[in-house]
């Protein structure tokens, strides 16, 4: 895909649903051994108690990651030998030796002027997030489904957004990919070795065993299906959730698969730079091509194919279209989508202090996201015809005065004023308000903080110590 704008053929989309991450899968599985099955209890809470060692072994690596803070602390990373057992360590240590170089054909260059792009835009860059590229995250069945089961998206709708950002802040910040003291790095290993536990839990073992009991299956068609287990008595944590899910690898692929990566990835990238055209922000194709370079980066640290690369928006438009409709076409019953959106547009609603205001994020959402995406989303109900009118005519003028007004004052735009409001109240009261569940590294709530005070005009603003400084 990196080297021609056909349409790749369908035989090789298809093998990417099988296809994970061996570096980090391997990891994984080593670090927690076998899962210990109890064929004859199918109960969640006996094979919990079977398992105590494995449950040990994930937690210390879930600790050891957690301090991953800057790409320095990775240079030479090294666990503490009094603390953690030999065989964790060796393995962690040569994981991130390995996964922590960049690729050869990174460009120093591009990856700067995407990192001026996302500061440019950084307030933007929230309401973006928030009313597209999550949103055409949730229309793909097979991803919902599992989010919804963990109850991530209706239970813990805000922690998955602060996730979201504390992935694509510490990548796209100045430095986040190309210095010591930047953590994108960090933050990319951190993801890499979540979604291979993911993984892990969902097929309680590494993805081969699953796909060699797939491949048996058509001999054997009780074989390639990790059967869910019977909650009985407990309340499990998130990980308990997914390990008694149960996963069906013919009908779903493997948990977290290329295919999946590849459209996820091109959320925060294509769709970004797509929804700066739509509200007439677009950019120049070099600053656009540089932007998407900018991830093919990310991609390649957190384990996507080489050939799952696109240079240009064209090339991106196709595959982010193919991926979108192969996994829209693997329905699922019930179909968990228009919830899990319904509860993302009221977690933004709750932050819009005026009730007028309320409907933005649904109108916004349709007008980035098209309306096939919003309909599969449930979104074309949820507002009244007179708020979709008054939301069409407003925007249609808003467009309209600011193609006369760039001519007069290139920088300016009603557009770009319109969504950075909607922006600054997403992220002061989304990702930096300390009642939240999930509580962004303190370096990172810093930057945050600093871009919105920027957007709102406060220079040389006085730092706050409970955003700005460690809390340690």
């Amino acid at each position: 895909m990196n080297t021609t704008s056909s349409t790749p053929d369908e035989s090789l989309l298809e093998p990417l649903r099988y296809t994970a991450d061996p570096l980090a899968d391997d990891t994984v599985s080593r670090i927690v051994g076998p899962w210990q099955e109890l064929p004859d209890s199918p109960l969640l809470q006996a094979t919990l108690d079977a398992n105590t060692l494995a449950w040990q072994r994930m937690a210390v690596v879930n600790q050891l990651f957690s301090k991953w803070q800057d790409n320095q602390s990775l240079r030479d990373w090294q666990s503490d030998p009094t603390t953690t057992p030999p065989e964790i360590a060796a393995e962690l240590t040569q994981f991130v030796r390995t996964a922590q170089a960049l690729p050869d054909w990174a460009d120093a260059d591009k990856i700067e002027r995407a990192e001026q792009i996302f500061i440019d835009n950084s307030v933007l860059s929230c309401t973006l997030m928030f009313c597209a590229s999550l949103p055409e995250c949730y229309v793909i069945p097979d991803l919902s489904s599992v989010l919804q089961a963990t109850g991530q998206l209706d239970k813990r709708t805000d922690y998955r957004i602060r996730a979201t950002a504390a992935m694509i802040f510490p990548v796209m910040m100045p430095g986040g990919l190309l210095k010591p003291e930047g953590s994108g790095i960090a933050q990319i290993l951190k993801v890499r070795l979540i979604h291979a536990t993911v993984r892990n839990l969902l097929l309680r073992g590494n993805p081969t065993l699953a796909l060699s009991a797939h491949s048996a299956s058509h001999a054997h068609p009780d074989q390639g299906t990790v059967p869910p287990l019977v909650n009985e008595q407990v309340k499990p944590s998130m990980q308990a959730t997914l390990f008694a899910l149960g996963w069906d690898v013919h009908a779903k692929g493997l948990p977290c698969n290329q295919e999946e990566l590849a459209y996820t990835l091109l959320t925060f990238s294509y769709v970004f730079l797509r929804s700066l055209r739509r509200l007439g922000l677009g950019l120049p194709s070099a600053d656009e091509e540089a932007y998407l370079h900018a991830w093919n980066v990310v991609g390649h640290v957190l384990g996507l194919q080489a050939d799952l690369r696109v240079d240009n928006m064209a090339d991106a438009e196709i595959l982010f279209s193919q991926l979108q409709a192969r996994g829209v076409a693997r329905q699922v019953t019930p179909d968990p989508r228009p919830h899990l959106t319904l509860a993302l547009m009221e977690t933004m609603q709750q932050v819009l202090p005026l009730r007028v205001l309320k409907p933005v994020p649904v109108l916004l959402t349709r007008f980035l996201c098209g309306d096939a995406t919003s309909a599969q989303l449930g979104l074309n109900t949820q507002v009244s015809w007179v708020s979709r009118m008054l939301f069409t005519l407003g925007m249609g003028s808003i467009l309209g005065l600011d193609r006369l007004i760039r001519l007069v004052s290139p920088g300016f735009t009603f557009s770009r004023l319109l969504t950075r409001w909607v922006g600054e109240r997403f992220m002061a009261d989304l990702l930096l308000s300390q009642t939240r569940k999930l509580q962004l590294p303190w370096t990172l709530r810093g930057q945050i903080q600093g871009e919105l005070d920027k957007s709102r005009g406060k220079k040389n603003a006085p730092s706050d110590k409970s955003v700005t400084s460690d809390p340690k």
